[in-house]
């Protein structure tokens, strides 16, 4: 796991891709239905906030991986963060979200594992 001392850590698009890349992290986006299915990085979970702050189960098993929250622009994903954290999961959170994600050229994929948008 990263090391979250004072609270949930933020971390950057290409270093959330090259965590996924090597397996040592869960990604999950927590934006709403129709966002995700839009456009997501490919192998990310779908939670989406509302369902956590009503005290959904964090899906996927972490199997020791750092888990990674991800929404639109950061500001979802930081609150997402610090609710696990309260709820005692450790995470981090992707600032820029999906937009920035997207705008350095990572991939995005849609509902049907073509290319997606991020709206």
């Amino acid at each position: 796991m990263l090391s979250l001392q004072g609270g949930p850590g933020r971390i950057s698009p290409a270093q959330a891709h090259r965590m996924l890349q090597e397996c040592t992290a869960v990604l999950l986006d927590v934006r709403e239905t129709d966002e995700y299915q839009a456009g997501h990085a490919p192998g990310a979970l779908h939670a989406p906030l509302s369902r956590l702050a009503a005290g959904a189960d964090v899906p996927g098993s972490q199997d020791g991986r750092s888990l990674v929250l991800i929404c639109r622009s950061g500001n979802r994903s930081q609150h997402a963060a610090r609710l696990l954290d309260d709820r005692g999961v450790e995470s981090v959170d992707v600032t820029g979200g999906m937009r920035d994600w997207a705008g350095q050229g990572l991939p995005v994929q849609d509902a049907h594992g073509q290319a997606g948008s991020v709206i």
